[in-house]
């Protein structure tokens, strides 16, 4: 439906009546009753009181009395009328330029911790939807039924509409979760008595919120209400359905024990609904409708069929209603306030018949959790928990469609490119495959990791140059990551590489064994006994590696020593043995250059003789 619209309500003097004027305490809030006090004899001030009249000191004491006595009458009644204030309070407050919210615990708890209500079951009535949609619109109606359950509770034909906030107009007005500061006591026919709260939310996919600000407000109004409201306008589109599954999966996920079905009731309120020849307005044409909107065909796609059993298995009931435009004055009066008079006979009548509906003593649903009911002060309990959940990181957050499709296809071309490098590598240095030099190795990787590069950059990708450039870096990254695999297991088919920690063992044992029989045959037993130790040592962990290549158990052990030997060797065995070859190597260079000139001179010494 076209959002209803208006000026704000005018002041009015008489009692009972509202003014939209802004609360300064709360934030957004609107539509505070304006009650007026009898009128009072101006208070007679100690100046204006002749001398001769009272004796000075008597007259300065009366009046004072007078006055301070005055003063406090006022100031009680003036706190009495504060406390009977009702109006909406936002309880979920949305940081727009930080994407997350909070819980104003003070406020809520103001509200369900009253000692009347505190220990009563709640229901929990909660509209929620698009914005610009009449939601808070419709939740004032509600209040009048709440206020006035009687054949008359719609009220006069000139009475402005008061409550929650709204207006006409293209721009959002309801901000995070706002609650109706009244609790509503309502006497069962069962005779139990039970707190209805009446819940307004922020509406979704305006041009200042993300899906994550959508999905969390929607979810935190589904899990704590007993009835969610979902107002749609003119139809149920697959979309519609399909935001519908996203956000109660997003509830879902939060919720620390998953029942068979977590949510309790879903109406579906279609609103300026203009097919009344096909479905009549009201609940039965509406839920003929829906039953058809949400039917599963053996012959749908799989995606349509997922959508419809998961909505199915998420509410253990759902209804819909259908209503008709309110009329073109609604629509397009900017000085429209809510006055009946301006609103179509036919929106009226259904209208009488949706809010008892939701709201008759006999229809109300108590709110449960995990099957046990729950009282306002359970309420307050679980608010504060999910909201923390919802804080955190835990959650995946939630993304629009095309980021989702976008992220999908970018990641479908990285496995492929990826798929492409491990098939090139495997050609190279598969399991089948004898060793290759590690040079040639590391030139096959820069040749295949630039093809599979090449492959990721010819798919046809979604979500723009700087969006594909963040998954060719990972792609790159986990190429370079392959390569150290692929590295590593062609080293292992080197037999001097597999044989490097036992090489290296036993030249530990050679190396302690001749100082130990050297430092013991000096006499110096002490470091002896400590080379035998160490020899010992080498001995016992060769031992084990053998058992653990030969048995494949104990394989962090066997690791263990690999990393030991390979670091006696980097560190030690290899720069030693590079020194002594560097040692021969120029040492026989030396005497190859010496005897290369000892014989020119010999057969130069030759040449003279003869």
């Amino acid at each position: 439906m076209a959002e209803v619209s208006g000026l704000r309500s005018r002041n009015h003097f008489e009692p009972n009546c509202k003014s939209r004027a802004v609360d300064e305490g709360v934030s957004g809030v609107e539509d505070v009753p304006i009650f007026r006090h009898k009128q009072r004899p101006p208070i007679a001030k100690p100046e204006d009181l002749d001398d001769e009249v009272l004796p000075r000191n008597k007259a300065s004491n009366k009046i004072a009395s007078f006055t301070s006595s005055l003063d406090e009458e006022i100031q009680e009644e003036e706190d009495a009328v504060q406390e009977e204030k009702a109006r909406p309070i936002q309880i979920v407050l949305a940081n727009e330029d930080e994407h997350s919210f909070e819980l104003d615990a003070a406020a809520l708890e103001k509200i369900l911790l009253q000692d009347h209500v505190k220990d009563l079951n709640v229901v929990v009535v909660s509209v929620a939807g698009a914005f610009r949609k009449g939601k808070s619109f419709l939740l004032d109606f509600m209040l009048r039924y709440m206020h006035h359950q009687r054949d008359s509770w719609m009220g006069g034909d000139d009475e402005p509409l008061t409550g929650f906030t709204w207006r006409g107009g293209c721009e959002r007005e309801t901000t995070g979760i706002q609650i109706w500061s009244e609790v509503f006591v309502v006497d069962k026919p069962d005779g139990s008595k039970v707190a209805v709260l009446l819940v307004d939310t922020q509406g979704a996919f305006d041009s200042q919120s993300t899906i994550k600000d959508c999905a969390t407000v929607f979810a935190l109004s589904t899990m704590t209400s007993s009835v969610q409201v979902y107002n749609l306008s003119q139809n149920i589109q697959e979309d519609d359905l399909q935001h519908l599954q996203l956000f109660t999966e997003y509830g879902r996920l939060a919720m620390e024990e998953i029942y068979l079905k977590p949510f309790q009731s879903l109406m579906f309120l279609i609103r300026d609904w203009s097919y009344p020849y096909e479905h009549y307005y009201g609940l039965e044409g509406g839920n003929n409708f829906l039953d058809k909107r949400l039917q599963v065909k053996q012959n749908q796609h799989e995606e349509l069929q997922n959508v419809r059993k998961h909505i199915h298995s998420c509410f253990s009931n759902i209804g819909c209603f259908l209503l008709p435009h309110p009329g073109l004055k609604v629509a397009t009066n900017p000085y429209f306030d809510g006055r009946l008079k301006d609103i179509d006979d036919d929106f009226k009548r259904e209208l009488a018949k949706l809010v008892p509906l939701l709201l008759a003593p006999d229809r109300l649903v108590e709110k449960e959790i995990g099957g046990n009911k729950v009282t306002c002060r359970d309420l307050l309990e679980y608010f504060k928990a999910y909201i923390k959940i919802y804080q955190g990181e835990e959650l995946p957050h939630p993304k629009s469609m095309l980021q989702a499709t976008a992220e999908a296809n970018n990641l479908t071309a990285v496995a492929g490119a990826k798929d492409l490098y491990s098939k090139n590598m495997e050609q190279v240095c598969g399991g089948d495959k004898p060793y290759i030099a590690p040079a040639d190795l590391e030139r096959c990787h820069g040749e295949f990791r630039e093809h599979s590069v090449r492959f990721f950059r010819s798919v046809k990708k979604m979500g723009g140059d700087e969006f594909c450039q963040r998954y060719q870096n990972q792609l790159e990254a986990e190429l370079d990551e392959a390569y150290t695999n692929f590295s590593k297991h062609n080293d292992g088919k080197n037999i001097f590489y597999a044989a490097r920690t036992p090489a290296t063992l036993f030249a530990v044992m050679f190396v302690t064994y001749v100082v130990s029989g050297v430092t013991g045959f000096i006499g110096l037993s002490t470091l002896a006994v400590l080379a035998n130790l160490v020899m010992g040592m080498a001995l016992l962990s060769l031992c084990a590696w053998a058992y653990v290549k030969y048995s494949g158990e104990f394989r962090e052990i066997g690791t263990m020593i690999d990393l030991v030997a390979e670091t006696l060797w980097e560190q030690v065995l290899k720069p030693l043995s590079e020194h002594y070859m560097e040692d021969n190597v120029r040492q026989t260079v030396v005497n190859s250059i010496r005897a290369s000139l000892t014989e020119q001179g010999s057969q130069h010494t030759k040449l003279k003789t003869h």
